[in-house]
């Protein structure tokens, strides 16, 4: 489905806005476990989740908001101008409306929309060290009856919340 494949061209990929990581394959055949103690690469300690952040969530959840008024009212252009820096590094202008316009457009007008979860971190795979929050909402859209949006604001240096990524599933 178009929609599941939705913004592959977006700021972040699913990896980076979820934190999940492709699963490993294992061998053909698994060496005993001493060979695989002598032979395994150690596994990355896992960074410890920073304790919710209710005044960022709700400064995220805001932000978060805002820009998906600008996408629903098909302002690609100001939901671009108005994202992250890092956003705009990623994506340019002119594909980011294509992307919308290509698969965002077709679902409809929202029907409803609410925040699912939120979820306040400090580290995303593929992007800057900063202040992070994920947001999900369930939604639904004319021709889209059940969808999930995640939304991922950041903190930038300036103070303000602006959307580093969005995902649609």
């Amino acid at each position: 489905m178009k929609s599941a494949l939705l913004i592959s061209l977006l700021a972040i990929s699913a990896v980076v806005l979820c934190g999940c990581k492709p699963k490993e394959r294992p061998a053909e055949s698994e060496p005993g476990p001493e060979a695989v103690r002598a032979t395994r690469e150690p596994r990355p300690v896992l960074e410890p989740q920073p304790p919710a952040n209710p005044e960022a969530e709700k400064a995220a959840v805001d932000c978060a908001n805002a820009w998906l008024a600008l996408i629903d009212s098909e302002d690609y252009a100001g939901s671009w101008d108005q994202a992250a820096t890092f956003f705009k590094g990623v994506v340019s202008q002119e594909n980011w409306q294509k992307s919308l316009e290509t698969f965002r457009k077709p679902m409809g007008k929202v029907v409803s929309r609410k925040v699912r979860s939120t979820r306040y971190t400090t580290i995303a795979p593929g992007a800057p060290d900063g202040q992070y929050v994920i947001v999900q909402y369930e939604s639904s859209f004319e021709n889209k009856k059940s969808a999930v949006e995640t939304i991922t604001p950041m903190l930038e240096a300036d103070g303000e919340w602006r959307v580093s990524g969005y995902y649609i599933r």
